[in-house]
C-alpha cells in the first residue's frame, strides 16, 4: 500500500474523520451529556494511567530494538515514507478503537477475557504484512526471522494495549492510555528508522 500515495492519503482522512468522531464523544462525556451511540472507550482518564501505558509501551520498543541487534536484524529493516509515517500515526488510534475498543470480551469471567484477549492479539499481529505480503494479486509468504520476530513484538504490543485498557489503573475503560501507548510504539519505530537512514522521500 506504500506504494499507492493516493490509497495512502484516502485512508489518513477517514481515518482522522473517526478519530474525531472520537474526540466529539470523549467532548460529550466530559460535559456530562454523553452520546448515546458513543465509540468505545470514549471516556476521560487519568494521566497516570497514560504515562504507564506509554512507559510499557517504550520497554516494548528497547526490547524490540536490542532484539533485533542481538539477532543480526537490524539491517532488515524495511524503507518508510514520510506519508505512510503519517499513515501509521492515524492508523493506531483507529486500530486501537477497533481492537481495543470492539473486539473485547467483558462480563464472562477473567479467564474468557484474556483468552480473548490473546486470540485477538494474534489476529491484530497476523494482519501485520510482516509474514505475508500481497504482490500482484497474491499473497507472497515472508517466513523468515525478522518476520517471525517482528509479528511476535507485535503480538506482545497488542496484549500490552489490551491491559491497559482492562487495568486498575484506567477503571473507566478509556482507550486514552491505548492511544498513547500505540502512538509512543509507532512514533519510536519512525524514529529509529530514520535514525537508521530507513526513512526516505516524503511518499
Amino acid at each position: 500500500m506504500q506504494n499507492n500515495p493516493l490509497a495512502v492519503i484516502a485512508i489518513i482522512l477517514v481515518s482522522i474523520y473517526v478519530i474525531k468522531l472520537w474526540l466529539d464523544d470523549l467532548r460529550a462525556m466530559r460535559s456530562g451529556k454523553p452520546h448515546p451511540k458513543a465509540l468505545p472507550g470514549a471516556t476521560p482518564t487519568s494521566w497516570t494511567a497514560v504515562g504507564i501505558a506509554a512507559l510499557g509501551a517504550t520497554l516494548i520498543l528497547a526490547g524490540e530494538t536490542i532484539g533485533e541487534i542481538q539477532l543480526g536484524l537490524a539491517e532488515q529493516q524495511s524503507n518508510m515514507t514520510v506519508l505512510f509515517a503519517a499513515y501509521t500515526l492515524c492508523a493506531a488510534v483507529v486500530e486501537e478503537i477497533v481492537f481495543r475498543g470492539y473486539i473485547v470480551v467483558e462480563n464472562r469471567g477473567t479467564a474468557v477475557k484474556w483468552m480473548a484477549v490473546l486470540g485477538a492479539s494474534i489476529l491484530f499481529a497476523a494482519l501485520h504484512p510482516f509474514l505475508w505480503d500481497w504482490r500482484e494479486g497474491r499473497i507472497l509468504w515472508t517466513l523468515g526471522a525478522k518476520g517471525w520476530f517482528s509479528t511476535v513484538v507485535v503480538l506482545l504490543s497488542s496484549v500490552w494495549f489490551y491491559t491497559v485498557r482492562f487495568a486498575r489503573f484506567n477503571p473507566s475503560g478509556s482507550l486514552l492510555p491505548c492511544f498513547a501507548a500505540h502512538l509512543t510504539k509507532n512514533v519510536g519505530v519512525i524514529a529509529i528508522k530514520a535514525i537508521q537512514g530507513h526513512l526516505i522521500g516524503l511518499y
